[in-house]
This record gives C-alpha cells, structure tokens and sequence, in this order.
C-alpha cells in the first residue's frame, strides 16, 4: 500500500469515495458531501500530498491467530467495525513506534497498553478515520498524541506563516491544558512545539506562540476561531485533527463551531473522534466529519460505570444535605483527595463558603472563576494543600487529577450521562475510588437507571422509599426497610 494518500492529487475522488463510505462497510452510508466539502475539495490542487500510514505488522501481531485475536478483544472488552481492521497490539515494542516515542513511554512508567491503545494505535497509525468510544481515564489521550507525533515527524517542517499540522479540538480548558501537558512530554524528544488556545486569558502569549510556529494545536473551537478571524494563524496545514470528547463538545453548544473549524481544513484530513458515549446526536456528526472511519468500543454502549468505583447513594431530603456532607466528610477525610460536585455556581460558593467557615480546607472551581484562579485552584488541589475541591460540571470530564479517592454528588447531575463521567473522576488507571450521591425527591425521574447503572457495577442495590420520594411511580422496585 501506498503511504501517500491518493486522494491529494485528485479532489474528486474525495467526493466519490465520500458517498460511497459506510460505518463497518454496513448499510448506513454517509451523507453526500456539503458545499464546503466540495470546495475544500477544489483547493487541493495546490497543497503537497502528506504521508500518514505509518503502519508496519510486527511478526508478533501477524503471528496472532483469528482466535487468539478474538479471545484478546473480549478479554479488554473491545469492540471493533470497519474494513480491513488491524489487529490489536500486545506489547509497546509491536506498535512500531520510533525508539524516541518508546523511550519516553519506558519513561513514564507504562507496563502495558491500554485497551484503546492496543486497538487504537495500529487503527491511528495506517492513517484512516477513527471513531473510539471509551471512558474518561481509559487512555485515550495517548492513543492520538503518540501516532499524531509519528505523523508530524513524516510531513515537511513548518515555513513562516504556517499553521499546525496536527489540530486537537476539545470542550474545557482544563482538558485543553492537560492534554498539551502530555504533547510537551511526549514530543520533547524530537521538538516538536505545541501550544493551548482557549479562552478568558490574554491572546498575547497565544498569538506570539502561533506566530513563531507550532506544529500541534489544542484548543477549544470559540478562541481558535477568533485567531482564524484575527489571521493569527490558519489550517491550510493540517492533516491530523483529533475531536476529543464530541459528546461534550455538543452538549456545550459547540457543534456550529466545529462545523465552522472544520471547513477549512483540507478534507483529506485523517480524523479522529472520540467520544465516551454515543448518542445519535454524536453519530451524526460523525458522518459529517469522517469517511470510512475505523470504529473500536471499549466496554458496552450502553451505560455503565467504571467497575473499580464503589458506589454509595443516600436518599435524603435537601435539608438535610448539608450535614450529611459534613458527617461523611468526618468519616472519610484522610488526606485524600475529595472532589465535591455541585448543580451551580452560586451552590458552588456557598457550600465551599460554609465548609471553610467550618473549618475544612475546601476551595471551589466553575466556569465564573478568571482563568488565573481555576489554575491556582486545581494546583492547591492536585499538591494536596486543599484536599477538598467542590466543582460544577467544568471539572466532570476530561479533568485527570490523579488520586481523587472519593466523588460527592451533593447535588444529583442532570443526566446518568454525567453522573457516570463525575464519579469517573476517581477510580482512574486501574486505581479504586469510592462515589457517594446524595439523592433526593427532585431526582426521582432518574432512579430506575440510576438502579440499572448500580446493579450492571457489581452494586448492592436496596431502595428505601423516605417520605414520599414517588420512587414507585417511576417504575422503581421499593423495599421498606424498618
């Protein structure tokens, strides 16, 4: 197989093969390319054709036989579709990565691959669309970051006046600034530059950091469009763009700007998208983006809970929510991480005012807070000098503070969808952690799922019925406990 990719020197195959395309090589075809597909389409002709499979077989790999391969993947729970799937990878030394990419992986400590690296990298790595769905926490920033490397090192230096070759969408700052953190670390080795654009900080060190060149990107799509607009930079170079988190990112409300974003880069593009859930919102949007994409599911899509959390839930009545954290927070408090989860801002402060005037070393972080203060915040909490963080849904996804050991859901979220990324806050890595909810009569509608979630975990589940909750109402078994 040729590394270069064909479609460069003819744009109109781009749109053939486009329509053409199908999830698992099924029935459900992508849509027909938009207007700015085909435009994009029509300024190929000028752009250099760009290398992206990298992919060579180790004997290793090659050696696996189709039932070895198939005991593997339902031994790591991973599910795969598309045509022509590699198979997954056992070992680092059988991803082929170069020798600077393995040495910082021996580095950092890693003994194996994760289940989403171990498909993901031989997928990411023959240069074709991807589609992971996988938990927060499962490894995911890896299986991009280090075949995104790979693929900036195969394609010309950076010329004055160049944008990124690899662009990194994502929903927070704080995940925006956690993953250029690991590009610092993993491309050190071969200098690789990347910078973090986001919004409510100064774009004076943004923009200088564009203007000297970079060849990675993270950043969330409202301030990146403002330097496209303020021609700080553009993406005529890209040709590995990673959408992480796209659930989120439509959840937030940015689903026109990452249409607006991706528009103008050249549709020739390898894309990655992942996703910890997949809503049919999240697949459609997948069609728009990608064409005959690779998709790898760790886990069920269903909903569920990481395994390695014990889940708590108290039923209780708002009034009584308050002491009930100060009583567990008497329990449990060791040092420990804890990170405290809140509906809203302003509920934010107040508990955070009253655990503090109660003498807790409790700080708060939400979407209010100057960026300045949310990162002085999360280092007090990630150093242990504050070991009680409470948060709104800023910090529910993405957010990797290594060693939270307890989750409080003081107020219940507004979907099961979020319940599960909060509580996946701990139990990271193959660590234990402990969630505990607090659950009150406003929260009824969700109980019978929120049962499903508990039992499908592993969970003892006993329901009391206080007051009158209306549990049975929504379809949940009660058990009146004397």
């Amino acid at each position: 197989m040729s590394r270069f990719d064909g479609r460069a020197a003819d744009p109109g195959s781009y749109r053939d093969r486009r329509s053409e395309g199908a999830f698992g090589g099924g029935s459900k075809a992508f849509a027909a390319p938009s207007k700015a597909d085909a435009s994009a389409a029509a300024e190929l002709d000028g752009l250099p054709r760009f290398e992206k499979n990298f992919y060579v077989e180790s004997p290793a790999v090659a050696g696996m036989t189709e039932d070895e391969v198939e005991a593997y993947r339902r031994r790591r729970e991973i599910t795969v579709e598309g045509r022509d799937v590699p198979k997954p990878v056992r070992d680092f030394r059988d991803v082929g990565f170069p020798e600077y990419v393995l040495q910082e992986i021996t580095k950092a400590g890693f003994v194996e691959p994760t289940p989403i690296q171990s498909q993901g990298w031989p997928m990411a790595l023959r240069g074709r669309d991807l589609i992971g769905i996988a938990e927060t926490g499962s490894g995911k920033t890896l299986a991009y970051l280090l075949p995104a490397i790979v693929h900036v090192n195969a394609q010309p230096i950076l010329a004055p006046g160049d944008g990124p070759i690899v662009l990194v969408l994502a929903p927070t700052r704080e995940l925006a600034v956690q993953i250029q953190q690991e590009a610092t670390k993993f491309g050190a080795s071969s200098k690789i530059k990347s910078t973090c654009i986001y919004g409510g900080v100064p774009k004076g060190p943004q923009v200088r950091d564009l203007q000297k060149g970079v060849e990675i990107v993270i950043a969330t799509p409202g301030r990146l469009i403002d330097m496209i607009e303020s021609h700080h930079t553009n993406l005529r170079r890209v040709t590995y763009l990673v959408l992480d988190e796209a659930d989120r990112m439509l959840d937030m409300g940015f689903e026109p700007q990452m249409k607006k974003i991706v528009s103008q880069i050249r549709p020739d593009r390898q894309t990655l998208y992942w996703s910890a859930t997949w809503p049919k919102e999240v697949e459609q949007l997948a069609r728009n983006f990608l064409f005959d994409p690779y998709k790898v599911t760790i886990g069920s899509e269903e909903l569920k809970a990481n395994h390695s959390i014990v889940q708590h839930v108290e039923i209780l009545s708002e009034s009584q929510k308050y002491n009930k954290l100060v009583n567990l927070l008497e329990d449990i408090v060791d040092g420990s991480r804890i990170l405290i989860f809140m509906d809203t801002k302003k509920g934010c402060d107040q508990i955070t005012r009253q655990l503090r005037m109660d003498g807790w070393p409790a700080l708060s972080i939400h979407g209010d807070k100057s960026q300045a203060e949310r990162d002085w915040v999360l280092s007090e909490f990630k150093s242990g000098k504050s070991p009680i963080m409470t948060a709104t849904d800023v910090a529910a996804r993405g957010l990797d503070v290594k060693d939270v050991k307890y989750v409080i859901n003081y107020d219940f979220p507004g979907s099961l969808e979020d319940y599960v990324h909060r509580i996946g806050r701990t139990g990271r890595a193959g660590a234990k952690g402990t969630a505990y909810t607090f659950f009150t009569a406003a929260n009824a509608r969700f109980a019978k799922e929120l049962i499903n979630i508990l039992e499908e975990a592993g969970q003892k589940v006993t329901v009391i019925d206080i007051g009158d909750m209306g549990l049975a109402d929504h379809g949940v078994d009660i058990k009146i406990l004397s």
